[in-house]
């Protein structure tokens, strides 16, 4: 095998491996947004990954490479290690070659996701749960290859799981009947990038990529700062699809060459993006699958006019999220607000804060209150949703004219974590 330095996707093994999925995966549909082309004026196309079989791209690359193992390899079987969406293209391509996989998850893995990696591979998988990390996960899959010799299929790191994601560009391609001015993809790992990217710079180099990555887990772009594949030490694993601590080193290789800017997304924003993809235009998303669109929001006047291609990469969302979705939305819209307040200690004190200090729109969605002996003071941690962005100066004003102390916490994020 080539070296990562050495390897890059060429377009007849994208083309191969297009032939090798044709009859397992879907083409998905490349359809225009009305509502996000009126909003930033320009012809926005979403690529429905989401729509896939396993409702993600990652059936694309965990097939090639499954499909082209050897004899031998094929009679030992697979291992990986994931908590999502590659599983479930790993446990799909097992069932559909008629071959054996063990399939090492966390513990902690939702039930939900766990049933869906064993519906999509049936008999033909053996799920393991080890670990609460899915570093724990990954380092069982390996000492489990190393014992018995089963072929790891990596998430993101291979040349042919690169080359698998890579036919998503092809098919992008293939139903464009304008010329694509900017392409942005979701980054995680890299594998989806670096395959879409290669491909687009051979056939399409004029297309701008542009890699979306979640705030709170940028590894990609740490790399590029630092000229290599660079792990980082903590991260934000709320985008669990693509909130990974350390890139490949092809997909960082590969990426380097192809990318033309990488942005980071406030996990508030992607929120806000899923409930408006719901909302507004009945797509469900998981929060990897929002990166794309809402990342338009920072490139608003570079794409006006624009043919625009967003890779919508997957649907597996838990329905238990949604109120953290929700939180996580308004809380980055300035729509919540978290206050400690300390309320004197008499008999209608919280009927003041309500009559005097709550706007008319204001809405109290949270309150935690104990009542302390011989002290002339008590503290309560009050949430407040406003109407509007602007109505949060007036709750403020309001609250010091009246006398009541508070501290406010969103801004405080170990207090805030620790109390709400």
């Amino acid at each position: 095998m080539n070296s990562a330095k050495s390897y890059f996707p060429q377009l007849k093994d994208i083309t191969k491996a297009k032939i090798n999925l044709n009859d397992v995966i879907l083409k998905t549909p490349l359809q225009k947004n009305l509502n996000l082309s009126e909003e930033f004026n320009a012809n926005i196309l979403l690529k429905r990954e989401d729509l896939q079989i396993v409702r993600s791209y990652k059936l694309r690359g965990a097939f090639n490479k499954i499909v082209q193992l050897s004899k031998e390899e094929f009679k030992k079987g697979v291992v990986c290690a994931s908590a999502g969406n590659h599983a479930q293209g790993v446990a799909y391509s097992c069932r559909k070659l008629g071959i054996k996989g063990k399939i090492y998850m966390p513990a902690t893995t939702p039930k939900q996701k766990i049933r869906q990696v064993e519906m999509f591979g049936k008999d033909n998988v053996e799920v393991v749960l080890i670990g609460d990390t899915y570093d724990a996960a990954h380092n069982a899959a390996m000492e489990d290859c190393k014992k018995t010799g089963m072929a790891f299929i990596h998430p993101f790191d291979d040349p042919q799981i690169i080359e698998g994601q890579a036919t998503v560009g092809l098919e992008i391609l293939q139903d464009s009947v304008e010329q694509i001015d900017y392409i942005f993809i979701p980054v995680g790992g890299g594998g989806l990038a670096a395959g879409i990217g290669a491909y687009f710079k051979q056939t399409n180099p004029q297309t701008k990529i542009i890699g979306v990555e979640p705030a709170g887990a940028p590894s990609m772009k740490h790399s590029f700062d630092t000229g290599k594949v660079t792990e980082l030490e903590n991260i934000d694993k709320f985008v669990d699809g693509a909130a990974v601590q350390r890139v490949g080193e092809y997909t960082f290789e590969i990426c380097q060459k192809v990318i033309d800017d990488l942005v980071a997304v406030p996990e508030g924003r992607i929120c806000t993006k899923i409930l408006e993809l719901y909302n507004r235009d009945a797509i469900v998303v998981e929060p990897a699958g929002a990166l794309s669109i809402a990342a338009l929001d920072f490139y608003r006047e570079e794409i006006k006019g624009k043919n625009v291609v967003c890779i919508v990469s997957g649907s597996n969302n838990d329905i238990t999220r949604t109120e953290e979705i929700k939180e996580r939305s308004l809380l980055y819209e300035g729509l919540k607000h978290y206050f400690i307040v300390r309320f004197p200690q008499r008999a209608g004190a919280l009927r003041t804060f309500v009559d005097v200090v709550l706007g008319p729109t204001d809405d109290v969605t949270h309150f935690e209150y104990s009542k302390k002996t011989n002290r002339e003071k008590g503290p309560a941690v009050i949430g407040v949703e406003v109407q509007k962005k602007e109505d949060y100066l007036g709750l403020i004003q309001r609250m010091e004219k009246n006398g009541f102390i508070y501290e406010y916490l969103n801004e405080k994020q170990d207090l805030f974590q620790f109390l709400i």
